[in-house]
């Protein structure tokens, strides 16, 4: 089939490589440059340089606009594949296509219709993970689906591990779904049940709340790490946790409670502690928790969240 493939992040990678070893990709469409690392170098996205390298044409859009929809449609695709691209898909663009267009989204629809629904998945304890592939409409994430599958995610996996699994799943769901498309033989079905969402997460978002037990404190890290990112306030800075892990053979600790062992900090929740590996201060580097924990002063009766 002839393709338009849309996508941004490193997890819409795998997926762009499937089809383009199988399909003709007239081009793929992608956010512009963005400024990173401390000196800001405008960087291609994950999928631009994955298709500079497969030799695609790329359009840059920031949104799909009248002068991008124009670019795709002359195009002439077959079928539009959208894989975390970061925009909306509106009319003409959307029934351009002769077969519309289709999303692999990171979750079993419907549940966690929406922007972050892998981290909001790990947020809310969900014990299963998956990925879905559905008919592009107009409503959010809301189209009848063609496949999905449930997809084995280590319980202790963060939310960028999480999604490195899933997007080589996915890519491997979405070349299934194509090829039934190509052959005429697909047969999406409604969505079945009450949906929920997972909107973008924020800074907020990241911030532990200690007197929750520790298998919801660990989901939340799990879920913002590495973005927004997990933290808690000590006397009012800012503290992001990297790495942590429940400590359930350790003697419980009142919420907020910190104490020091040879290996780990050990922070009071409201069952078992936490036990913090690595963190970054505010405007300092990635440490040892335990090297952060002595160069604290004074740091008897300090409370995590204070």
């Amino acid at each position: 089939m002839r393709l338009v493939f849309a996508g941004t992040p490193s997890a819409a990678v795998p997926t762009l490589r499937r089809l383009a070893a199988v399909h003709d990709i007239a081009a793929v469409v992608t956010r512009p440059d963005a400024p990173l690392g401390r000196k800001r170098v405008l960087t291609p996205s994950p999928v631009a340089q994955a298709a500079s390298d497969l030799g695609i044409p790329v359009i840059k859009a920031a949104r799909l606009d009248d002068e991008a929809t124009a670019q795709i449609l002359a195009l002439e695709p077959d079928l539009g594949v959208i894989v975390a691209y970061g925009g909306l898909v509106r009319e003409p663009l959307l029934s351009g296509p002769r077969e519309g267009w289709i999303n692999l989204h990171f979750s079993l629809l419907p549940h966690w219709r929406g922007a972050a629904p892998v981290q909001r998945a790990l947020i809310a304890g969900d014990t299963e993970l998956g990925a879905s592939v559905f008919q592009l409409v107009a409503e959010l994430d809301a189209g009848d689906v063609f496949d999905s599958r449930t997809v084995p995610v280590p319980e202790t996996a963060t939310a960028d591990v999480a999604l490195e699994i899933l997007a080589v799943d996915g890519a491997a769901l979405t070349a299934d779904v194509v090829a039934t498309i190509a052959h005429g033989s697909a047969t999406p079905s409604p969505q079945q049940g009450e949906p929920t969402f997972a909107p973008k997460l924020s800074l907020l978002d990241g911030a532990l709340d200690w007197s929750q037990p520790v298998h919801a404190v660990f989901a939340r890290f799990r879920g913002v790490t590495p973005e927004p990112g997990a933290h808690t306030t000590i006397e009012g800075q800012r503290l992001k946790i990297l790495e942590a892990a429940p400590a359930r053979e350790e003697e419980p600790l009142d919420p907020g409670v910190i104490v020091a062992t040879k290996t780990t900090v050990l922070i009071g929740t409201g069952s078992a502690p936490l036990a913090v590996t690595r963190v970054q201060p505010a405007g300092k580097a990635a440490m040892n928790a335990t090297d952060w924990w002595r160069g604290q002063r004074g740091s008897e009766g300090i409370r995590a969240g204070s």
